[in-house]
């Protein structure tokens, strides 16, 4: 009789950690654990803890994926948001596999794309009928903030790394000129990511208003019609809805752009009321263009962990 092919998926964020086992591309959903980063050295000790409290033999484990929130190269990644190195070859010798993969963690949710049930989709712009094999797009707003092209090749998908959070906000936005000197990174450049991610809205809002605020504190205002906070949603979805256009634009994704990730789902309930739609497709000329592309927010908070579940299987 075969051996049953079970696989160790983990979605490593800036502030927890998703693992569960998977079957072939298939999460077993009862076996996600949630862990907080905080709390531990690093993926190994993670894994440890989780294979302990399941009483999953290592040994049975014949494959293993992680999602990371920064850039891989060689299979080898440090967090964008946290001290941990990601390491294919000790991560292979710890689960004694050779089927071992490190993603960026946009990389993984490109890898999902085609595989989230419909009900897991809300949709933000309609989406023209294009081939399956049409190109998409995902952009992830959490701790941080990235993006990355889905490409469906005769060779099997292909999904790029990238790092486009670190890239520098749009000076299409004028609103924002005055407020770039409030905005910048610790290395002292005005990135995407200062804006657009959890930190980003607390920044924003302290920019406009010289007020501190925690993000979810300014997202509970902006649902009581707060004008100060108001002020920042609009501000940050026109911020969303330009940059989105702009990626849009580099990669040109006719079959759909996705959006994921804990701060676009938080902000989901307020991207009409701001002109998110408005702000994708002022393009100038070519704002008629900007037309062809559907987007849809993903609402699965796995996604990530079936993204590596597949790219596993094709390992």
């Amino acid at each position: 009789m075969t051996a049953p092919v079970v696989s160790l998926v983990a979605d490593i964020g800036g502030t927890n950690t998703r693992v569960a086992l998977a079957d072939g591309v298939g999460v077993r959903l009862d076996s996600v654990h949630r862990f907080k980063n905080a709390e531990h050295d690093g993926i190994g000790q993670v894994i440890a803890r989780y294979l302990e409290a399941l009483g999953q033999d290592r040994d049975e484990i014949t494959g293993v994926c992680v999602a990371m929130a920064g850039p891989v190269h060689d299979g080898v990644g440090t967090l964008t948001n946290l001290d941990w190195r990601i390491d294919k070859a000790v991560l292979a010798l710890a689960l004694s596999t050779d089927r071992v993969a490190v993603l960026n963690d946009l990389q993984a949710q490109g890898h999902a794309i085609g595989r989230i049930a419909t009900s897991d989709l809300q949709v933000v712009m309609p989406q023209p009928e294009v081939p399956e094999t049409a190109a998409k797009l995902v952009i992830g707003l959490g701790t941080g903030f990235n993006a990355c092209p889905v490409f469906d090749t005769a060779a099997g998908r292909f999904v790029p790394p990238s790092e486009a959070g670190h890239v520098c906000l749009p000076a299409s936005i004028v609103e924002l000129h005055p407020l770039l000197h409030k905005l910048m990174d610790t290395g002292g450049y005005p990135s995407i990511e200062e804006v657009l991610s959890g930190r980003g809205v607390s920044h924003l809002h302290a920019a406009l208003h010289g007020e501190s605020a925690e993000p979810a504190t300014i997202l509970e205002r902006i649902g009581a019609g707060e004008a100060l906070a108001c002020d920042t949603g609009a501000l940050f979805v026109k911020v969303l809805g330009d940059v989105a256009g702009n990626l849009v634009l580099s990669h040109l994704p006719f079959g759909g752009v996705f959006l994921v990730g804990g701060v676009t789902r938080a902000f989901a309930p307020h991207l009409d009321q701001f002109g998110f739609v408005e702000a994708f497709r002022a393009k100038g000329r070519f704002s008629e263009f900007m037309e062809q592309f559907g987007v849809s927010i993903v609402r699965d908070d796995y996604a990530a962990l079936t993204g590596c579940a597949t790219h596993l299987s094709h390992i």
